[in-house]
């Protein structure tokens, strides 16, 4: 078997150890030995975008905010469906997630960070969700946590929630989509979403091309004002 070897390491702000792991040709982060995120199972991520942002009834997007930048696989479709003149926002609230990315996974998406049409934002998206001029994005993709259920961190609840709807919706576009990952199906969440006025669907989504089963959530949800 092939050794897992640690390239970095930190505490985060709730105390907790946050490890960057290679083994076999893919990165890991793990929270207290607990995987986090892959390179291996990145085909939602991308799926996110593609529901975003190739949209034949909408108009093109101007302005894009994703909250949580992770690998940065949702970053590198996003990129490959807009053009030039497109505002790319990107909220990160852990700095050891882009500080990793810019020294160890340059090979990954980690140059995509100076990507022109790209501006990190190193802070809680709900943060810049609620701060936004009414009416200012296009499109939101949020993978936030495990998505609205299971959550590891309860405070993450706050975007899912109905008042964190209502910051969304307030911040979208009239015809813009949001779109969130989540690591399990969610009947509540679908309920709740169009409750606070979205037109919105559920859509299983694969973890990886070639799985067999989807095992992925991909909540998408219209605003029409």
């Amino acid at each position: 078997m092939k050794p897992s070897v640690v390239l970095a390491t930190a505490i985060i702000a709730d105390g907790a150890k946050l490890s960057l792991r290679r083994h076999d040709g893919h990165y890991h982060i793990r929270v207290d030995g607990e995987l986090l995120m892959s390179t291996t199972a990145t085909a939602s991520e991308a799926q996110m975008a593609d529901l975003a942002l190739v949209r034949p009834d909408a108009a093109a997007a101007k302005h894009v905010l994703i909250g949580g930048f992770g690998f940065g696989f949702t970053l590198r479709r996003v990129l490959e469906l807009v053009g030039e003149g497109v505002q790319v926002q990107v909220a990160e609230l852990l700095p050891e997630i882009v500080a990793w990315n810019r020294e160890h996974l340059q090979s990954v998406n980690g140059r995509l960070l100076d990507d022109p049409r790209v501006e990190i934002l190193m802070e809680d998206v709900f943060a810049v969700l609620s701060r936004a001029q009414p009416g200012t994005y296009d499109a939101v993709l949020l993978d936030v946590d495990n998505g609205p259920v299971a959550l590891v961190d309860p405070r993450n609840q706050r975007i899912y929630a109905d008042p964190g709807l209502k910051t969304l919706s307030r911040a979208m576009k009239v015809g813009g989509r949001a779109v969130f990952w989540s690591g399990s199906t969610g009947e509540a969440f679908l309920k709740r979403l169009r409750k606070a006025g979205f037109v919105a669907d559920a859509i299983d989504a694969k973890a990886y091309p070639q799985a067999q089963v989807k095992t992925h959530t991909l909540f998408v949800a219209d605003w029409n004002g």
